[in-house]
């Protein structure tokens, strides 16, 4: 485990204990999140883990193995918002919202680690708040509910380290179940478990890191966002959940608006295709995940078009996907760079990496890097 390493590295001595928060793929409903929409993600094996022990008084000590030279000190007392910058903004935050919740935080020495490509639209921010979260629970005795958790770790996000997420990646981390995807109801944060094995079909889910490094807090994110506000605003409702289908827009004009809209409408409708799909009496098929699949080109080409957060090599890397056989596959995440989600029957996973790669080389890209979307467990403690 690279982060007791690191602790006992940095702090000398062992960790109290460690704890692992994994990063997300979202299989279907993007940016629906933050307009009370559906949406349905799973968690990776891959994640987040905190080695980390408690310390006499009101200090937070943080490090990463992703950065060396950082060795943070985080007065518990004096934090908030604009305090603590850069990575370690995440980690501070969850401390800082816990305590503004009423939980009381220990002093603690904390060493991360990771496993999550960084910009990969993977949620490698969320994964660190929420193990950070665990942590700092756990080392406090503090009894809070996982659903409790989900909304602090959000807080830290957009009122601490100000990117304004919604509550997806948190959800996902630290509510998912291995061979299950999440539907989450944002609006009512109601969840529910959706069987998803796609291993069983004889299928694989193939992440496609395209190194195009994906930034949510750049403004493009925030722009989407606000005019998704705008069109609920001029439509008279209080989001665009309310919305049931495309003829409930007409008396929009703004063209521009109009397409936000709609891929909104469209990718809602889209996750609860998928769910009934994934929920079928006869269980699922290999018809079924052939036509997850066609939802998921679906939804890219609602993305690349309607909402416009697609990127040149997203593009590319669904289009030499779909060409040597995938069954579906589309850009995830907020957009602008990331990864892409790829369902490809298990046949053709080495013809669809070695098509994309040759794509990226024509195109004179860097290598792209591939993972295995493996449905996994939630945030969790390791060892201690």
């Amino acid at each position: 485990m690279k982060a007791s390493e690191l602790f006992r590295g940095r702090f000398g001595g062992e960790p109290d204990g460690v704890w692992l928060a994994p990063g997300r793929a979202n299989l279907m409903g993007e940016h629906t999140d933050y307009n009370d929409g559906f949406v349905l993600p799973i968690a990776l094996g891959q994640g987040v883990t905190a080695a980390a022990a408690g310390r006499p008084g009101r200090r937070l000590t943080l490090c990463s193995r992703q950065q060396p030279d950082d060795l943070v000190e985080v007065d518990l007392d004096g934090l908030a918002p604009g305090r603590v910058t850069g990575w370690a903004a995440y980690p501070a935050g969850v401390a800082w919202a816990l305590e503004a919740a009423g939980h009381r935080v220990p002093g603690a020495c904390v060493a991360i680690d990771s496993d999550v490509p960084a910009g990969a639209g993977l949620s490698s921010s969320a994964a660190l708040e929420c193990a950070t979260a665990l942590a700092l629970t756990s080392l406090g005795g503090l009894d809070v509910p996982r659903g409790e958790l989900v909304t602090i770790a959000r807080r830290a996000e957009n009122e601490f380290a100000g990117v304004p997420t919604g509550i997806m990646d948190q959800s996902a981390s630290l509510l998912c179940r291995a061979g299950h995807a999440l539907l989450l109801d944002c609006r009512s944060l109601e969840t529910s478990q959706v069987p998803f094995d796609p291993v069983a079909a004889g299928a694989s889910l193939l992440l496609i890191n395209t190194r195009a490094r994906h930034e949510l807090a750049d403004g493009e994110y925030g722009r989407r966002r606000a005019e998704c506000e705008e069109a609920a605003r001029r439509l008279g409702i209080p989001s665009l959940r309310d919305l049931t289908g495309l003829a409930d827009f007409d008396s929009l004009t703004d063209p521009v608006l109009r397409r936000r809209v709609r891929h909104v409408v469209t990718d809602n409708q889209r996750v609860l295709d998928v769910v009934a799909l994934l929920r079928a009496p006869s269980g699922p098929s290999a018809d079924t995940y052939r036509e997850i699949g066609r939802l998921l080109t679906q939804a890219h080409v609602s993305l690349r078009d309607d909402f416009e957060v697609s990127w040149p090599e997203a593009d590319v890397a669904v289009e030499a996907a779909l060409a040597a056989g995938a069954a579906g596959a589309r850009m995830i995440g907020g957009g602008f760079g990331g990864s892409v989600l790829a369902l490809v029957p298990a046949a053709v996973c080495g013809p669809v990496r070695d098509a994309v790669t040759a794509a990226f080389a024509r195109h004179g890209w860097t290598a792209p890097e591939f993972l295995d979307a493996v449905p996994s467990d939630s945030a969790r403690q390791v060892s201690g």
